[in-house]
C-alpha cells in the first residue's frame, strides 16, 4: 500500500492551566485516505500522583471516556459522533482552556496508520519500559 498522509495531536494533562505544567497522556491520529481515526490514552497515575497529588482523576477520566466515545462516533457521541471523521478530528483538537489539551496538529506520511498511531504513542506518551495499553480506533 502507498504512503497516505497522516495528522495527529498529543492530549496533554495540565492540572492548573495557570502554571502552564503538564505531561502527554495521548495521542489522536486521523488518516482521511485510509478512513482512520485512532485515540490512544494512558494515564500514569503514580507520575501524576507524584507532579500533583491533590488532582482528583475523576473528572480527568471522564474527560478522556468523552474523547475516546467521539473518536469511535456513532450515535452515543451525540452530534458530534455523527460527523465525519476529519470533523470529529479537528473537535478533539480543536484549542481547550481545560486540563486536558491538545499540541498543535502535526503530520507525516504512513503506510499503516494504526502502527504510526502506535509508534508515537510509545514514543511520546509512554516512559521506556512500559506497557503499551488498549486503544480506540474508527473507520468508516
Amino acid at each position: 500500500m502507498p504512503a497516505s498522509a497522516f495528522e495527529y495531536a498529543l492530549l496533554r494533562l495540565v492540572p492548573r492551566v495557570e502554571r502552564g505544567e503538564r505531561i502527554n497522556i495521548g495521542v489522536v491520529l486521523l488518516c482521511r485516505q485510509q478512513r482512520f481515526l485512532g485515540i490512544r490514552i494512558h494515564l500514569d497515575e503514580a507520575r501524576i500522583a507524584a507532579l500533583w497529588p491533590d488532582l482528583d482523576l475523576v473528572p480527568v477520566r471522564e474527560q478522556l471516556h468523552a474523547f475516546e466515545v467521539v473518536c469511535t462516533g456513532g450515535t452515543k457521541a451525540g452530534p458530534i459522533g455523527e460527523l465525519p471523521l476529519y470533523e470529529r478530528f479537528r473537535w478533539l483538537t480543536a484549542t481547550r482552556s481545560t486540563m486536558i489539551q491538545p499540541s498543535a496538529v502535526h503530520c507525516g506520511l504512513c503506510e499503516s496508520p494504526q502502527k504510526m498511531l502506535d509508534h508515537i504513542f510509545r514514543q511520546m506518551v509512554l516512559w521506556p519500559g512500559q506497557l503499551v495499553v488498549g486503544a480506540t480506533n474508527s473507520r468508516l
